[in-house]
């Protein structure tokens, strides 16, 4: 999920925080805004067992675009929205590889509907987005 939020968006993406990028020199410092954090939501699961690889799962993510400007992070939530859920004639525009498993569906169950969140420095933007992705055994 985390590559496909990079290559959608072009801008770094963490997992759970802050990503960081590698410089010239090797170290390893924080991105520069914008980007995007992305943490894995609990999930409620009911019906067989997992070990049952007949049984479908769902998992949910969220993802915060963070940046400077509020017409930056409306443009990173829209190319965050535009790859995840996107399609392209019959076809998810950006693929999702899941090893042993088949992509049933994705969702967008919430977005901040155009009200980001300032804080209170007022030095950055945040959007907040929830994606549920559907899978099946291959």
């Amino acid at each position: 999920m985390a590559a496909l939020l990079v290559e959608a968006t072009g801008r770094p993406c963490g997992v759970g925080e802050m990503p960081r990028t590698q410089h010239e020199s090797g170290e390893w410092k924080p991105a520069i805004a914008p980007y995007t954090i992305l943490d894995s939501l609990p999930g409620e699961f009911s019906g067989p067992p997992f070990w049952d690889w007949h049984a479908d799962a769902a998992w949910a993510y969220q993802v915060t675009s963070v940046a400077k400007r509020e017409d930056q992070v409306q443009w990173l939530a829209d190319r965050v929205r535009a790859g995840v859920v996107g399609r392209t004639d019959d076809r998810w525009t950006y693929d999702l590889h899941l090893p042993q498993g088949r992509l049933i569906d994705r969702e967008l169950n919430h977005d901040a509907g155009g009200d980001p969140s300032v804080s209170a420095a007022g030095a950055i933007v945040s959007y907040v987005q929830r994606f549920t992705i559907t899978v099946s055994p291959a």
